[in-house]
């Protein structure tokens, strides 16, 4: 299979989201101009995207939303339905964990850890959060694909290093560290603070 730029593949959602509204607007053709209007992004961008992964749409016509839609959710992998944790039910983990798109884009959340006794026992969106120490079996038993980290930084590493050796699939981290992972294992890294650090830089420097 060939390389595909990361920047290509970070497109891949905002194409399915776009394709999602204008779905439910009724819509069954679109063209690469109407997209790229839609998400400020280049036809020409557009149609060289798609083509990495094959011939979409009609010339002269556009593109099938529902088709180009189903196709790209393909791509993605959505149609997987991944199974996915949890670990970490802070007030970030606890919104997350209420996030209802979840089910929508392909996600099936099946499990919550956390360490805090308090907090164990407890349901959030009808999933009952478990024990920290039970993380391994409950990957193995409930077939979890995807971590996602959310608890303090020094702990992160750890869950990490547990995670890898339950042989979860995909991690998503929140925590604001470097994690070390071993080659081949899918990490994608959120850090809060790098987003609002980068709006304040550049709402600094707007003109007043």
């Amino acid at each position: 299979m060939k390389d595909i730029s990361k920047a290509t593949i970070d497109r891949l959602p905002l194409y399915l989201r776009t394709l999602r509204v204008a779905q439910d607007e009724g819509r069954d053709v679109i063209s690469s101009e109407e997209l790229g209007r839609r998400l400020e992004i280049t036809p020409e961008q557009i149609r060289k995207d798609l083509a990495s992964f094959g011939q979409f749409g009609k010339k002269g016509v556009g593109y099938y939303v529902n088709e180009l839609k189903h196709s790209v959710n393909n791509i993605l992998g959505l149609d997987n339905h991944w199974n996915i944790a949890i670990i970490g039910i802070g007030h970030l983990g606890s919104a997350l964990a209420n996030y209802h798109n979840f089910v929508s884009l392909g996600f099936n959340l099946v499990a919550l850890f956390d360490s805090d006794p308090t907090v164990v026992g407890r349901t959030v969106n009808h999933v009952k959060i478990m024990d920290i120490d039970t993380l391994e079996e409950t990957i193995k038993e409930l077939d979890i694909h995807i971590g996602i980290i959310t608890v303090p930084g020094q702990f992160a590493q750890e869950i990490a290093n547990r995670l890898v050796k339950a042989k979860i699939k995909g991690i998503w981290n929140f925590a604001p560290i470097k994690m070390k992972v071993p080659d081949g294992m899918h990490i994608v890294n959120e850090d809060l603070s790098i987003g609002l650090s980068c709006l304040s830089y550049h709402i600094t420097r707007k003109p007043r």
